[in-house]
């Protein structure tokens, strides 16, 4: 997986530097295909290497590509910016593949990124706590709209751009030579592929699904459906989050709220929680949930489950006047993009508004937002304003993230979803 990466030069290029934001000239490549020339001023954010150009940056476009088609582009006066995929029916029309100018966007290209996010992941050391993880993380990892979440010995795929739809077997053949799965399954059934103009796929790609099958987190033992389940079958993202509720359980009445499969909860009744009632709207999600608790041999006495709407359930337990002494909130994503934050940032202040009033003083709460349309600091403001209108001082004791195989891109922030608060509310 550490091999050198021999790249030819391609039969369509001319060999040339890359453009930096520097420099006195646009550097201007040969290329016999399309060309997406970015308006005057426009061309900032690419220079900056955001791997996103959207329709109304576009001065013009050369060559009728089709939807996935490698282009150029070009600053409005035709010096090179990038090699991107195309797609005519999304508003974000081009995503960067490459900021390299004399770079050749075939399948040894692609073998090379993903063996270097292979690598990355290896390098973290992830497998010594799981077998379980998150191995390409789109834009992050220089593949943008390509997820690929690793099971056990199950690869799950997700196609989420025009570009990666394109290299769709490519992808496949490389992931089946470097990591010998078992299985690939597709899972393009995200609710952004309609935004692309692409339809939905949920099919295996190679090998054989088994009929049953698990990962072993942090030593807790986990059934997943990646054929039928949420995201590619578990929130991966949530690994490191979910041991942290475990170190805060022991002794505790805890409530885990859209619990799902029970991820949460599987770690609070291994770190001594006295009671943990759960709570999701999917009978499904809580027949495998409760399944986790007797492959880990937990006791079930402990367990409490609820199949309500998680926003009728916290008004019930308010109004039974019952308590708990740490409460998780992790919700679905309430806000895709800015255009839903203000009707998301209501829903988010409800629920916590809830927690807060079901905790006993001294009391946990963890709350997260996997809304990409809610930036870090407006969650931060919702959960205030939650707390106020509670009447309660709360204190942020941990600010977390997705986990390490969920890295976020510098020129990228928007690869930075996932965010939570833990607070105590103060005596």
């Amino acid at each position: 997986m550490n091999q050198k990466r021999h790249t030819s030069p391609s039969r369509r290029h001319e060999q040339h530097k890359p453009r930096s934001s520097s420099a006195s000239s646009p550097v201007k490549v040969a290329f016999d295909g399309a060309r997406l020339f970015v308006q005057e001023g426009r061309e900032k954010s690419l220079l900056r290497r955001h791997p996103w150009v959207f329709s109304s940056a576009v001065e013009r476009l050369e060559g009728g590509p089709l939807s996935g088609d490698t282009i150029q582009l070009c600053d409005a006066q035709g010096g090179f910016l990038a090699w991107a995929a195309y797609n005519s029916q999304s508003q974000i029309c081009a995503r960067v593949w490459s900021w390299q100018a004399d770079e050749k966007i075939d399948a040894d290209f692609f073998r090379h990124k993903i063996t270097n996010a292979l690598t990355a992941r290896k390098d973290l050391k992830l497998a010594q706590h799981s077998n379980g993880m998150r191995l390409i993380h789109g834009e992050s990892d220089g593949l943008p709209g390509l997820i690929v979440d690793q099971y056990a010995d199950v690869l799950v795929l997700q196609l989420g751009s025009a570009g990666v739809e394109r290299w769709r077997e490519t992808f496949a053949d490389i992931l089946q030579d470097l990591c010998r799965p078992a299985c690939i399954y597709e899972r393009s059934d995200s609710d952004g592929r309609a935004l692309e103009g692409l339809a939905i796929r949920n099919e295996i790609l190679r090998g054989t699904l088994p009929e049953a099958l698990s990962v072993t987190e942090n030593g807790i033992r986990i059934a997943v459906d990646v054929a039928k389940g949420q995201k590619t079958g578990f929130y991966l993202d949530q690994r490191d989050n979910r041991a942290l509720i475990g170190e805060l359980a022991e002794g505790r009445d805890v409530l885990n709220c859209f619990c799902y499969t029970g991820g949460f909860s599987l770690y609070a009744l291994r770190g001594g929680a006295k009671t943990v009632l759960s709570i999701d709207s999917s009978a499904a999600a809580l027949q495998l949930a409760q399944r986790n608790v007797e492959l880990n041999g937990f006791d079930a006495s402990r367990a409490e489950w609820q199949d309500k709407d998680v926003f009728e359930a916290l008004r019930k337990l308010r109004d039974q006047n019952r308590k708990f002494d740490l409460i998780v909130l992790d919700p679905p994503k309430f806000a895709p993009t800015a255009a839903f934050a203000e009707k998301a940032s209501r829903a988010y202040k409800d629920i916590n508004l809830l927690g807060f009033k079901l905790l006993r003083p001294g009391g946990i709460l963890a709350t997260y937002s996997c809304s990409g349309g809610i930036s870090d600091d407006l969650f931060q403001k919702i959960i205030a304003g939650a707390a106020l209108d509670a009447g309660v001082d709360a204190q942020i004791v941990h600010k977390v993230h997705a986990a390490a195989d969920h890295p976020v891109l510098l020129s990228f922030p928007e690869g930075a979803y996932l965010k939570g608060l833990v607070l105590r509310v103060a005596g």
